[in-house]
């Protein structure tokens, strides 16, 4: 039971300068779609923010009838539906600001990363971000993040300084390290359930350029180019990160004809420092085999999202994710064996992120995050065919990590939890006294549960 009712409808649409939408309305689909195209949501209202105003005349409404709230940004995070009460979204509330001095920009609830490392950029400034630039700050942030300098600068929530957040009594809170600090704590790491984040301050680094980029390995040589790379991690420096990924492409005209058709190995490399420097340490990998493209050099730091390339463009998509506790050659045997070049398997990516580094170490005050122990994350990710993804891939994604099992890990990081889909990865997603104390603080401030979190609450994010 949701109450949401034509007075509450009523009471949203005199509140709320944004366009308030209930289903058979024009713009609901619209409203609700996200990156993942299989995904559908039918909340019995969804609510177009526009400020902060209006996410507090939402959280007052719904507090005051038990209408849970639920939050969509960019929707690259938000793999389960979610069905009834309110959907609000945040596309709207975009802009950035840079701090040049301080270092910090302050960041609007829907803003994308490419927004933000534009901004940053002319002072030769730049957010510690993910592989995609296309992702939206805070939802992504609120989960840990994991991006393509990890290793050098840890979590990007780790740079977060500061959040505003519209609370279940629809109050409008500061959390940073004085203010709030048991709500800054959960927030860099903890995902969803707290509240309604409406902007954040974000740290920036010092960074102009970098050396970094990938390049492929047909399939013939991945193999040797992934036992090289493997080992070749054990030494790295925590100024050099790298990740690598088994590509099963189909013969289309936007896939570089190298590549088009083809199953290939991509070996990512992002080095903080001289680019000589990095030239010389990537040197094993140019050596380990031919390569069909060589795209890695030295780059504008504001290029960073050129390193994994991902898609920008929504699409129907299927993944699931997890932590690693080593990389050995043993593993590289059985990885291979599961989803080398040689298997038929309905899987368009199989990725590795090199972890360790600055990841291992938690920020001085403390933060949320999960997934600090792991060595390497694991992702597979799924061909974008809906018709596969209820029984299909599962079965497929089962018999892989069934035999990787000795090397999956305790615990994992919720961005990589795949909407919580395999048994158990919701509370692995944390640290055992972790998860105690997020639910500890989604209570204080939110005791009725008006943001449903969780796969039992149907999952919600930013």
């Amino acid at each position: 039971m949701t109450n949401v009712t034509d007075a509450l409808i009523g009471r949203l649409r005199g509140e709320v300068a944004g366009p308030v939408l209930t289903p058979g309305d024009e713009g609901y689909d619209e409203e609700l779609s996200g990156f993942n195209l299989a995904v559908t949501h039918t909340p019995d209202v969804v609510v177009g923010l526009t400020s902060e105003d209006d996410a507090v005349a939402v959280v007052r409404a719904a507090a005051e009838t038990g209408t849970p709230v639920r939050v969509l940004a960019t929707g690259h995070g938000i793999p389960n539906p979610m069905q009834g009460g309110i959907v609000v979204t945040t596309r709207r509330m975009t802009g950035v600001s840079v701090d040049a001095e301080a270092q910090v920009a302050h960041i609007a609830a829907g803003t994308q990363w490419a927004e933000v490392i534009a901004a940053a950029a002319p002072y030769g400034l730049a957010p510690i971000t993910g592989g995609s630039d296309a992702v939206g700050c805070i939802g992504y942030t609120l989960g840990g993040g994991l991006g393509p300098l990890a290793r050098t600068y840890g979590f990007s929530s780790d740079w977060a300084r500061q959040f505003r957040v519209v609370t279940a009594a629809g109050e409008v809170v500061t959390a940073n390290e004085t203010e709030h600090p048991d709500l800054f704590w959960a927030l860099r790491g903890g995902k969803g359930g707290f509240g309604i984040v409406t902007a954040m301050d974000f740290a920036l680094v010092e960074l102009r350029t970098l050396y970094g980029g990938s390049v492929f390995f047909d399939a013939e040589h991945i193999a040797s180019a992934l036992t090289t790379w493997s080992e070749w991690t054990n030494s790295l420096p925590e100024s050099a990160n790298s990740s690598v990924v088994i590509l099963r492409l189909p013969p289309l005209e936007f896939i570089p004809e190298p590549l088009r058709g083809k199953t290939v190995l991509s070996v990512r490399f992002a080095y903080v420092g001289d680019a000589a420097d990095g030239k010389k340490l990537f040197r094993p990998i140019r050596a380990a085999a031919p390569t069909l493209i060589d795209a890695v050099g030295e780059m504008p730091a504001g290029d960073i999202a050129l390193i994994h390339n991902d898609p920008k463009d929504p699409t129907p998509s299927w993944d699931r994710g997890l932590m690693l506790d080593e990389l050995d050659a043993e593993f590289i045997g059985a990885f291979l064996d599961v989803a080398g070049p040689e298997q038929q398997i309905p899987l368009i990516a199989v990725e590795l992120r090199h972890l360790g580094g600055a990841t291992e170490r938690d920020v001085p005050e403390g933060s949320a995050v999960g997934g600090r122990s792991g060595a390497c994350t694991l992702t597979l990710i799924g061909v974008p065919d809906p018709s596969l993804f209820e029984k299909v891939l599962p079965a497929t994604v089962d018999g892989i990590l069934g035999r990787l099992e000795p090397w999956v890990g305790e615990e994992t990081t919720v961005n990589f939890s795949g909407g919580f889909a395999l048994p158990g990865s919701y509370e692995r997603s944390w640290p055992a006294d972790t998860f105690a104390r997020l639910a500890d603080v989604r209570s204080t401030y939110d005791p009725d549960t008006l943001f449903p979190f969780g796969p039992r609450q149907e999952n919600s994010g930013s």
